[in-house]
């Protein structure tokens, strides 16, 4: 898939502020950092109150993700640019929800706040007065998201290759979660057979993409190839949520699932093998 389908430059938002029928949306991993200052006529989406189930561990269903771009005036003809803090973590996260919802106009700001910021772009501290809309319920595909039972699966395939994006220290279990985050589990270690692939090196210093070349050498090197069928997991599901629009949206490999469970929930289950190096 060529990244003009599913990415837009600095430039491109920076021209576009104003069109009818466009929403830009900011998620971040600091839920703080919209209210510092953010792109003109933005929209803020909590990550962890409004693109999670608030009762049980979910992503959201169609009909709460349905309310919430109703609530951000999005229709099902609207063109929706997402970016975020963090080379663009939980914006990832939230285009990856929207592909499976089947909302079809959806694209990454290439390079997140990081570009935007060194390009010396401006930020408001104004927020855009919404319309809120009706959003129809459309047909949904679930089919990039994996389950524990699919990764227990995965583990006895030689077809299918299981991706880490952790940092290497998650990776070998000397830590459980990076620093200062809460969502944890029983256990540090990684899932056998996985190969350690941190989410960060497909990015530049400036927060955007690599370039395809890059990509396929760095993904190949490690036997993550698009003749197999891919399983990327993290935490709790943004980082490799990232790692899913890099190898599905960018390079076009055709079966790349997100793990979202990830190992939060791998490594608090009983009986499931956990590697640690």
């Amino acid at each position: 898939m060529a990244k003009s389908q599913v990415l837009v430059t600095t430039e491109w938002v920076a021209d576009h502020l104003n069109d009818q029928n466009f929403r830009l949306v900011e998620v971040d991993v600091d839920s703080q950092a919209y209210d510092s200052g953010h792109i003109e006529n933005a929209v803020s989406w909590d990550w962890s109150t409004e693109l999670n189930d608030q009762v049980q561990r979910d992503i959201l269903s169609d009909e709460q993700l349905a309310s919430l771009l109703g609530r951000s005036g999005v229709t099902p003809d609207t063109t929706l640019v997402l970016y975020g803090d963090n080379n663009n973590w939980f914006a990832a996260f939230a285009y990856w929800q929207l592909k499976m919802f089947g909302h079809k106009h959806v694209y990454l700001m290439d390079g997140g706040r990081v570009k935007w910021e060194k390009e010396n772009r401006p930020y408001t501290n104004d927020v855009p007065k919404v319309e809120p809309v009706e959003y129809p319920l459309p047909e949904s595909d679930r089919s990039v998201r994996a389950f524990q039972p699919d990764v227990l699966q995965a583990i006895q395939s030689d077809n299918t290759a299981l991706v880490d994006v952790r940092s290497p220290q998650e990776f070998s279990g000397e830590v459980i979660a990076p620093p200062g985050m809460t969502e944890t589990a029983q256990r540090g270690g990684h899932i056998p057979k996985a190969v350690n692939v941190p989410w960060k090196q497909a990015t530049n210093e400036d927060g955007t993409f690599k370039s395809e070349e890059e990509l396929q050498d760095l993904y190949g090197t490690k036997g993550v190839t698009d003749d197999k069928d891919v399983i990327t997991y993290c935490r709790i599901g943004e980082r490799a949520a990232h790692t899913w629009f890099v190898l599905h949206e960018l390079l076009g490999y055709d079966n790349v699932r997100n793990y979202d469970g990830s190992w939060t929930e791998w490594g608090s289950m009983i009986g499931v093998p956990i590697e640690r190096s």
